[in-house]
């Protein structure tokens, strides 16, 4: 890399010296270094994917660090270029700082960071059934702003989670585990945010406020190599910014925008119709993934707010069901959900929608109910699509055989996880544990209020 960075001209260095050869050659070996961190743990494919990709943009951007503080060093006091074994000799101080004792660290880091992003992909599997619990190491290495994290007890949905799930520093030690709500008490929501800012609030520490598997990222994007404004950029923190706001187009930027732009020079096409037909063979972890890459996915385009779609509006439009699906999507955003309404690949059954609130992901099929016709039948049918269905109710329906159908569809589709339905402004869930012998009774009562 040094290499390269000597035989560049000019007064000032040029951000597309990161696409030299030996510049990516150079990020690609610190990149496995660091991957290699996680190349054991158990993971989804998908989150492996996006991990490995975090890291490579993190060795870019420490890549042009390094190189702009070497650039002072290619000329000498007289301002004439130095031959190369001078100018190595001289930057061997800076190489040795970057790329031992701050690849130590960074080394470390990225084990920790991984092992949780794991830890929290298994932990959306469950939703907020359980509730998580911070624990420190608890030995005499533990740093007291950290041994006041110890115990804090949350749901998954809780924010404290989006900014203080470990690691929250160089070699933090810190967990998170899933704890019983019977068991454990749940701390007030600011007393946790009040604790977890007195650990994270100095500037060297601040930079650790995210969540490695929500994020989907073993380094935060803000770190040492970029700025605090990072963490606010849709490239940097896979978020959407404020409307208006915008970013200085500094180095930086124009480095960071170099370095994604190559990883997607790089990266395998997303087959979206493969992934689809995908989500009917996996579970667990891997399909909670699947179905967080579908909707990360350049391919959604914003229909409007809070609906996401694949292909053009005027396309869609020529689909049977087009008025039934966004009138359906439309009541799921009201009712604090994002919608992705899902394209049909060819010769595959497949669901309508994937809807995501609260960093919790369901599948689900559409069965809309106009008529008399039977709910029970178009259950039936949904069975081989998703094994999730939302009926939108558009009208009045005999309570009683609504019930039959539901508790017919739960005893004949094992697999079956959930019925939601939209009834004018409200949301009712009927999930599995629900059927009993007490069911119709109840539902016929929930449902008719």
């Amino acid at each position: 890399m040094m290499r390269v960075l000597w035989e560049q001209k000019g007064a000032t260095l040029s951000i597309n010296i990161l696409a030299e050869k030996g510049t990516l050659d150079f990020i690609d070996t610190h990149a496995n270094v660091l991957d290699t961190a996680f190349q054991k743990m158990q993971m989804s494919e998908a989150m492996r994917s996006r991990l490995q990709r975090s890291t490579w943009v993190f060795s870019g951007m420490k890549a042009i660090r390094e190189m702009g503080e070497a650039f002072p060093a290619l000329v000498d006091e007289n301002g004439d270029r130095k031959p190369f074994e001078q100018f190595l000799n001289d930057v061997r101080k800076i190489d040795e700082t970057y790329n031992r004792h701050y690849l130590r660290a960074e080394y470390e880091f990225a084990a920790a960071s991984a092992q949780m992003a794991a830890k929290w992909e298994r932990f959306e599997q469950d939703g907020d059934r359980y509730n998580l619990q911070y624990r420190t190491a608890g030995d005499d290495r533990v740093r007291p702003e950290h041994a006041a994290l110890d115990g804090i007890t949350l749901p998954p949905s809780d924010t404290f989670w989006e900014e203080y799930f470990p690691p929250n520093g160089w070699r933090c030690r810190c967990d998170v585990v899933q704890v019983r709500k019977s068991k454990y008490p749940t701390t007030p929501h600011d007393e946790a945010m009040a604790l977890g800012q007195l650990a994270t609030g100095t500037d060297n520490e601040s930079i650790f406020k995210f969540n490695p598997g929500k994020q989907q990222r073993v380094f935060p994007a803000s770190n040492p190599y970029t700025a605090s404004k990072c963490n606010g950029c849709s490239l940097g923190a896979k978020e959407t910014l404020d409307k208006g706001q915008k970013l200085p187009v500094g180095k930086l930027c124009q480095a960071c925008r170099l370095l994604h732009k190559k990883c997607d020079e790089n990266a395998k096409p997303f087959d979206m119709g493969e992934a689809i037909r995908k989500l009917q063979d996996v579970d667990g972890a891997e399909f909670v993934a699947l179905m967080k890459q579908i909707t990360q996915s350049r391919q959604f385009k914003s229909l409007e707010d809070g609906v996401w779609i694949v292909g053009k509006r005027e396309e869609r439009e020529k689909d049977q069901d087009w008025d039934n699906l966004l009138a359906c999507a439309q009541k799921a955003v009201l009712r604090g959900y994002e919608v992705f309404m899902l394209p049909n690949p060819r010769k595959t059954k497949s669901a309508d929608y994937i809807m995501a609130r609260k960093g919790l992901f369901k599948l689900a099929d559409l069965k809309s109910v106009e008529g008399q016709n039977s709910v029970g039948a178009r259950l039936s049918a949904s069975a081989g699509q998703a094994n999730r269905a939302v009926l939108n109710m558009t009208t009045t329906y005999n309570p009683r055989r609504l019930a039959i159908a539901i508790k017919h569809y739960f005893e004949n589709n094992p697999n079956a996880i959930e019925v939601m339905i939209f009834k004018g402004k409200r949301e009712i869930s009927i999930k599995r544990n629900d059927i009993n012998s007490r069911f119709i009774v109840g539902f016929i009562r929930q449902y008719s209020q």
